[in-house]
């Protein structure tokens, strides 16, 4: 370990994150300030052994492209996914092409079988450049089944068209999600997900030994190249920048939009309205647009893989539910600068905390989903009289109810809802409800509260 600068916040030089709390008590004892913290690790999300930190869906990837000829990789942009596939083993040895290059552009478009001659194993990056590629892939994989191709790009309506075109059968496709705070450490998925919705709930028993605060992982946000920027300035800065790429460029490949403004104050509304049961026509209204044309703007945001719209878990008793969605978004940090919170102080202070938490643990809870064969399904589920749980994560026959608690402390009461979920759904494996604790503690028949770490990594 190497200390590059130090004053009260120290760079460190050190692998991966997993080792940030040995490192920093080796630099408490050398410079004599135990009070001294992190801001930065200098190892810039890479690993020790081979300079890049890996990400969950990698085993998955590599399993799928050893089955199947063609694999499409989307995800939004800057989640990291031409950096999975020039690092990760085997594809950092495949043949990479990247359409967003002008010359390999024209070359895609009038000698497209050139780009992987003498070549089995292909990648082609930023593909909705060129989706007349699409054709040629389509021929080289029937005439040799062998082969194999990933195709990556930012999530486009006409790739996904002509991919279903092109590709029908050929073609399996994967999400990659911005990261997770276990990758962030270099650990292993958990199993708590898995484990649950077979029935095999947690034991009694202390499960961490810090309660982890998420505020900071809350502003800062989970897209990589957030990991090198040290201060809330360049966080900020970086989002700005973001969002306004996302809308001068990303958005203008999808569709024609008359007034960027008007899309751009619909994500803040959204944004406002995280984890909350999403009423369109309200949001229309606020955001002073047709119903129609917030419905079209909503549905680029969930093309571009920055938005979703959660369902209702709906298996029983429909007329009694609600079925609007809920709004979630893609990286919690998006959620948050977009909702104007760019300070510890005025987010732990929010009213809507408790609602960005739960975003967050939504989306490690989708990464997770995603990684199960096939994908697992995540709803809410609420009644018309008010009873609700937070997520429902459906995986075949399984059913796994899911609450979350910013609290560091929960009682009995706190379980109620998931008690009526299981109560109406005596088939669900059972409930967990994430909290800011240390301890797993049961809660009832079939419900136990859980560190929301167990989860996260």
């Amino acid at each position: 370990m190497k200390v590059i600068r130090g004053v009260n916040a120290l760079y460190l030089d050190c692998p991966p994150w997993h080792r940030v709390d040995k490192a920093l008590r080796a630099v408490g004892h050398l410079t004599g300030r135990p009070d001294c913290h992190i801001i930065h690790v200098m190892s810039n999300f890479y690993s020790q052994a081979d300079g890049y930190l890996s990400r969950w869906l990698t085993p998955l990837l590599r399993e799928t492209c050893a089955q199947h000829p063609v694999v499409v990789l989307t995800g939004a942009r800057q989640v990291g996914k031409t950096t999975l596939l020039r690092h990760a083993e085997p594809f950092a040895s495949w043949r990479y092409h990247s359409l967003d290059l002008f010359d390999v552009r024209a070359q895609a478009q009038e000698a497209p079988a050139s780009l992987w001659a003498d070549h089995r194993e292909v990648i082609l990056d930023e593909v909705q450049h060129v989706p007349e590629v699409l054709s040629a892939v389509k021929q080289a994989v029937d005439e040799d089944r062998s082969r194999r191709f990933i195709l990556s790009g930012s999530a486009n309506l006409s790739l996904l068209s002509r991919v279903s075109e092109s590709l029908a059968g050929r073609a399996v496709y994967l999400v990659l999600h911005p990261m997770t705070l276990g990758e962030l450490h270099g650990n292993l998925p958990g199993g708590l997900l898995g484990n649950a919705l077979a029935g095999r709930l947690p034991a009694e028993g202390q499960a961490a030994q810090d309660a982890p605060d998420l505020v900071p992982a809350l502003l800062r946000g989970f897209m990589p190249a957030l990991l090198p920027l040290s201060t809330r300035l360049a966080v900020t800065q970086w989002w700005q920048g973001y969002v306004a790429t996302y809308l001068e460029r990303d958005l203008r490949q999808l569709s024609q939009i008359e007034n960027l403004l008007d899309f751009r104050r619909l994500m803040e509304l959204a944004a406002l309205r995280s984890g909350q049961i999403l009423n369109q026509s309200e949001l229309a209204r606020d955001a002073a647009i047709s119903q129609a044309t917030a419905h079209r703007y909503l549905d680029l945001l969930e093309a571009s893989h920055l938005f979703e719209r959660l369902p209702a878990y709906t298996a029983s008793r429909t007329s009694r539910l609600v079925k609007s969605p809920k709004a979630a978004w893609s990286d919690p940090g998006l959620a948050v600068f977009l909702s104007g919170y760019y300070d510890e102080q005025s987010l732990r202070q929010a009213d809507r905390f408790g609602c960005y938490v739960e975003l967050l643990i939504y989306h490690h809870a989708r990464v997770l989903a995603g990684l199960l064969v096939p994908p697992a399904r995540l709803y809410y589920w609420r009644t018309r009289s008010g009873v609700e749980v937070d997520f429902v994560v459906e995986h075949g026959r399984n059913v796994l109810a899911m609450e979350v608690k910013s609290a560091e402390r929960v009682g009995y009461g706190d379980g109620s809802g998931l008690r009526r979920f299981l109560a109406d759904h005596p088939r669900a494996t059972g409930g967990l409800l994430l909290y800011g604790g240390t301890e797993v503690r049961r809660l009832g028949d079939r419900v136990v509260a859980v560190p929301w770490s167990l989860l996260t990594g």
